[in-house]
């Protein structure tokens, strides 16, 4: 049976990974994820996972070291945060266009500088065109569910990529929630073992992997990858119903609503602050306010479809963002929304929020207020709305 433990979020991180039986482990310590590795070691030196740990001088050698492993049709886990990401950028790029399935975990934490170590979504949100698919989470028991059905993602034959699962430094790494545990054997059924068969190094069947590639070729690489992260959309969908069947939850596959059937105004938030974005439209509701919220799930590839048909019936939104856009004086998330609204011609009155940046709180309070700027917006529309810091 499905054990109850109370778990921070890195912990949730290391439970998930081991109940999917990697066979290799290499990752570097970094704050805040450093104790994802701790207890995976622990639970090596336990005897609680058979997985190779390897120890590394850096996050760039655990990339390539995981890499390697997923070349030899290994299934792999590593996890790393913010400057850690950075120095490991080099082999995180290559993963995805190796077409490497993986998982791993990011522990959400501003970039330098100026020098922090608190949470924020940037070092995640800077990587978004790097060509992994990048789930977003609520609380500690999505973190662990997620990462079981991030292989099952990663490894369909349509995907065949990388996933990150990303949570929000401090606020879920170092926080204890209640977790429920699934059993190994459902787990097992779940996830069945990794079978790879598109890219193999063994000295029986030699091949060519990732030489020097003329650029009709690598158009024809990148087309191939665009492809398999659009597919990655509704596998993630159907992924996320079978988990339904198979734990008793589920998530609502790339976006969650709530509250939005009949609301005027729409919130769109992603990570930790989901949480205090539906205490405040219930604040709403509870006083004939008509608003509805929508958590984005997955950023990559990004689901414009669903969010268009979410937001159908709304007059005005506004998009509550832990990151900022440098080139557009806006938050990243918002950026997002508007261009799958234009790419099918529509406009809608809304509002870029910024807040929670450097381990910044995203209070009810402030909920509150975007709930009641988005109101006064769908009144009195307008199509030029500065962007509103919640400080």
């Amino acid at each position: 049976m499905a054990r109850i433990e109370a778990l921070t979020g890195n912990e949730s991180a290391a439970r998930g990974a081991a109940l999917c039986r990697p066979d290799i482990i290499a990752a570097y310590p970094i704050t805040p994820q450093s104790s994802v590795v701790e207890n995976l070691a622990r639970m090596r030196a336990n005897g609680e996972i058979d997985a190779e740990m390897v120890e590394v001088e850096s996050e760039h050698s655990a990339m390539s070291v995981v890499q390697g492993a997923a070349l030899a049709g290994a299934r792999t886990f590593t996890a790393t945060s913010a400057q850690g990401l950075a120095l490991m950028y080099e082999p995180y790029f290559r993963m995805s266009t190796l077409r490497l399935p993986m998982v791993m975990a990011l522990a959400g934490r501003e970039m330098t500088s100026p020098e922090t170590i608190w949470g924020g979504q940037q070092d995640s949100i800077s990587v978004r065109e790097a060509g992994w698919i990048q789930f977003y989470v609520e609380d500690n028991q999505e973190i662990l569910d997620i990462i079981i059905q991030g292989y099952k993602v990663a490894e369909n034959e349509q995907v065949l990529l990388p996933v990150n699962v990303c949570y929000d430094g401090f606020y879920l790494s170092h926080l204890i929630e209640r977790v429920e545990i699934p059993d190994q054997e459902l787990v097992d059924q779940f996830l069945p073992p990794r079978r790879a068969e598109h890219v193999i190094l063994d000295p029986q069947r030699p091949m060519a992997v990732d030489p020097m590639t003329p650029g009709h070729l690598l158009m024809k690489y990148r087309r191939d990858h665009l492809e398999a992260m659009q597919a990655a959309l509704a596998v993630i969908d159907a992924v996320d119903a079978e988990f339904g069947r198979f734990f008793g939850r589920r998530y609502g596959g790339t976006i969650e609503t709530y509250r939005l059937d009949d609301a005027e105004v729409a919130l769109i938030t992603i990570g930790s602050t989901t949480g205090a974005g539906k205490e405040a439209v219930d604040h709403c509701r509870a006083q004939g306010k008509k608003v509805g919220l929508i958590k984005v799930r997955v950023l990559r590839p990004f689901p414009e479809q669903r969010i268009r048909q979410a937001l159908r019936n709304v007059r005005a939104f506004g998009v509550i963002d832990r990151s900022v856009s440098f080139g557009w004086n806006t938050g990243a998330l918002y950026q997002e929304v508007l261009a799958a609204l234009g790419r099918s011609g529509w406009a809608l009155p809304s509002i870029s929020f910024i807040g929670g940046l450097g381990g910044a709180d995203i209070t009810l309070d402030h909920m509150l207020a975007a709930a009641e700027q988005v109101l006064a917006l769908a009144e009195n529309p307008r199509y030029d709305s500065p962007t509103i810091w919640l400080d």
